[in-house]
């Protein structure tokens, strides 16, 4: 295990855990090199999944998995900007073997519980007649 104090942080560690990270939505859909006929399950993609667990050790990935209508998958990441999602899109061995094409997306997830909590004590007795809480304009 290892253990440091806070003194021993670098400007440049204190600035990477201060720099908001960007999530990325990536959508993965068959490509050429994609065995026709064949799920996802049966697709060569050994290799993907050991590259997107690295990732998820790492820290960029928070969730993957595939689609269940065997269409592909999706990835989101959270990531410092949109050169390093596009270098791990790139860096995919599954992109780079073409079994793979991917769409990527900057992705602005809502904190849906915050507004149902809102939604929730403004329609309690007492409170302002007609107030909702907006997810898109709160």
């Amino acid at each position: 295990m290892l253990l440091y104090s806070a003194q021993s942080l670098t400007a440049t560690d204190e600035k990477q855990q201060i720099a908001p990270k960007i999530t990325f939505l990536i959508i993965y859909r068959p490509g050429p090199a994609w065995l026709p006929g064949k799920s996802v399950s049966e697709q060569p993609l050994k290799e993907h999944g050991r590259y997107m667990l690295g990732l998820y050790v790492k820290g960029s990935m928070k969730l993957a998995g595939p689609l269940t209508d065997n269409a592909g998958g999706a990835v989101v990441l959270e990531v410092a900007g949109e050169s390093e999602a596009k270098a791990i899109v790139a860096a995919d061995p599954a992109v780079k073997s073409g079994v793979f094409l991917c769409e990527m997306h900057p992705w602005e997830l809502k904190p849906w519980g915050d507004y149902a909590k809102k939604a929730e004590s403004r329609a309690r007795p007492g409170a302002r007649a007609g107030a909702t809480a907006s997810p898109l304009h709160d």
